[in-house]
């Protein structure tokens, strides 16, 4: 079992910058897939980026070029780091890892982009 934790939301103006963290309780380096998520008031849960072991990234049409995903095996954690930030990306963000077969979620971090 997986416990993960996010860290680092709260509230920035537009055009700012915040980085999350997700801490695992145990070792990460056989996830094959590390991902983080969002669902913003209204609007269904999206995936936002996702990092596959190897270093192969996806993004969202919505972020690219703003958001980078990325890992620290030695601390078992990985990273959103979120640039430009607009408004619409007001959410809850939640980490996500597949390993062993299994899905785990952390609870979630509120992440509100306003002025």
């Amino acid at each position: 079992q997986v416990q993960l934790v996010e860290s680092g939301g709260g509230l920035v103006q537009p055009g700012g910058s915040l980085r999350l963290s997700c801490a695992a309780s145990t070792s990460i380096v056989n996830a094959d897939a590390i991902n983080w998520y969002r669902q913003a008031p209204g609007k269904a849960r999206e995936l936002v980026a996702r990092f596959y072991r190897g270093g192969t990234t996806d993004y969202a049409d919505s972020v690219k070029g703003r958001f980078t995903i990325s890992e620290d095996d030695a601390k078992n954690t990985f990273y959103l780091q979120m640039n430009s930030l607009k408004s619409e990306d007001t959410a809850i963000y939640s980490c996500n890892i597949f390993q062993w077969g299994i899905l785990y979620w952390g609870q979630g971090t509120q992440v509100t982009v306003s002025s």
